[in-house]
Parts: structure tokens; C-alpha cells; sequence
């Protein structure tokens, strides 16, 4: 986790690269709807703090929580694992994952930590995001709060594969310690949920206008 530099503007490039799937398309999507999460297999003394992260970072992007989804009850669930093998045991899974059988030995032979997928509504927006943590080296070693934090900016949008492979989203302030979210993170989840951008968009044009609100924000 990088200590938390002076605000820079990122560039629409930078924005760009951030929704630029791995075959090269811009895919553009947040929220619709209230996010409800779940939360499973976690320790018990862990959920406040993994919620209340959650919960941070979703009022902080300028989106709203429920207390229950209308179509799915939760929507946003979120499964704590020791080993992939875990998963073909959970009752079910193979109707919930796709592909369940052919992802398991992947992630396991790419050594994979984490693993996360959306459903989406009729207008390309998020409706549903399911995340799946093997809880092993770096992962285990978070503390709760900051894993809470982390998984919630990763799933509040459907970002690239690759746009926290070389930097965490968060930051560390060093007079206190503290955690929080990258200013340029925040700005772009913030500028991100602005309601006059549409809620998904495959049109790499729409970079300009994030990096434009995030830079006004961060400025």
C-alpha cells in the first residue's frame, strides 16, 4: 500500500485504461441500485469492520445501501474461501458461477487470490456482484477494514482486470496511519456516480467526461 501522495489529476488516458477490458473494449458500468451486501465465511469478530468499510466507500462514491434487494434479497455477496477446491462443494455454486468447473483449475494453477463477476440489468448498469477471496498471503494479512475497503472500490465498478495489478487503491496517511482511499480513486468513484453521466457505456468518449469531474474534484 503506497503512502497517500499529494492529489494528482489523472488524464483521460489513465481513465480510459482503467475500463478497457482485456480485449481492448472500454466497458463502462456502475450501480443502478442500492447496494445490499453478504458477507460468508468470514470471522465473526471481522464483519463489523468489513461492513462498515463497505459501507464507507459506497456513501463515499456518492451511491446509496438498502437494507434488502426487491429482485435478490442481497446483491452484492462476497465468499471467504481457504483453497478454490472449496468452492465445488458449496451447494448450488455451479448454478451461481459460470463455468464453474473449467474457473476452479485456473485460478488455482494462476495462483489466483481473488476472483469477482457482475450481472447486469437491461441498461448495461450493475445489478449483482459476486466476489471470492482465498485468504491466503497478502490477502490474510490485511487487516478487516482495509480489506473491506479495498474489495468495496474493486467491486463499486466494473473496472479493468488490470487497474490495481500495479497500485492499490488505497493509501496510507502517514502523520496517522491511516487508511484510505487513493485521492484519484475517490475522485473518479465520486465523478463515476455523478447521475448526469449514464450508468454504463461502451463509448470511450465518456473517459473525457470522468477524468474532467474527477479533475474538478481533486482540484
Amino acid at each position: 500500500m503506497a503512502h497517500a501522495p499529494n492529489p494528482q489529476q489523472i488524464d483521460p488516458q489513465q481513465t480510459e485504461a482503467f475500463f478497457t477490458d482485456a480485449a481492448g473494449q472500454f466497458r463502462f458500468s456502475r450501480w443502478a441500485r442500492p447496494i445490499v451486501p453478504v458477507v460468508f465465511g468470514a470471522d465473526e469478530a471481522s464483519l463489523p469492520a468489513l461492513k462498515g468499510a463497505i459501507e464507507a466507500v459506497v456513501l463515499a462514491s456518492g451511491h446509496k445501501m438498502a437494507e434488502a434487494d426487491p429482485d435478490l434479497g442481497a446483491n452484492l455477496m462476497i465468499f471467504f474461501l481457504r483453497d478454490w477446491a472449496e468452492l465445488a462443494d458449496v451447494q448450488n455454486m455451479d448454478q451461481l458461477v459460470p463455468d464453474l468447473a473449467g474457473l476452479l483449475p485456473r485460478l488455482a494453477a494462476s495462483g489466483a487470490d481473488q476472483y469477482r463477476f457482475f450481472r447486469f440489468d437491461q441498461t448495461g448498469a450493475i445489478k449483482a456482484g459476486f466476489v471470492f477471496l482465498r485468504m491466503n498471503g497478502a490477502l490474510a494479512d490485511m487487516p478487516a477494514a482495509d480489506l473491506g475497503m479495498e474489495q468495496a472500490v474493486k467491486s463499486m465498478l466494473l473496472w479493468s482486470p488490470q487497474a490495481f495489478a500495479d497500485r492499490s487503491p488505497l493509501a496510507r496517511i502517514e502523520k496517522t496511519g491511516a487508511t484510505v482511499l487513493r485521492a484519484d480513486i475517490a475522485a473518479l468513484l465520486l465523478a463515476a456516480y455523478d447521475p448526469i453521466l449514464p450508468p454504463a457505456s461502451e463509448d470511450a468518449v465518456l473517459a473525457l467526461r470522468l477524468a474532467a469531474r474527477a479533475g474538478q474534484l481533486m482540484g
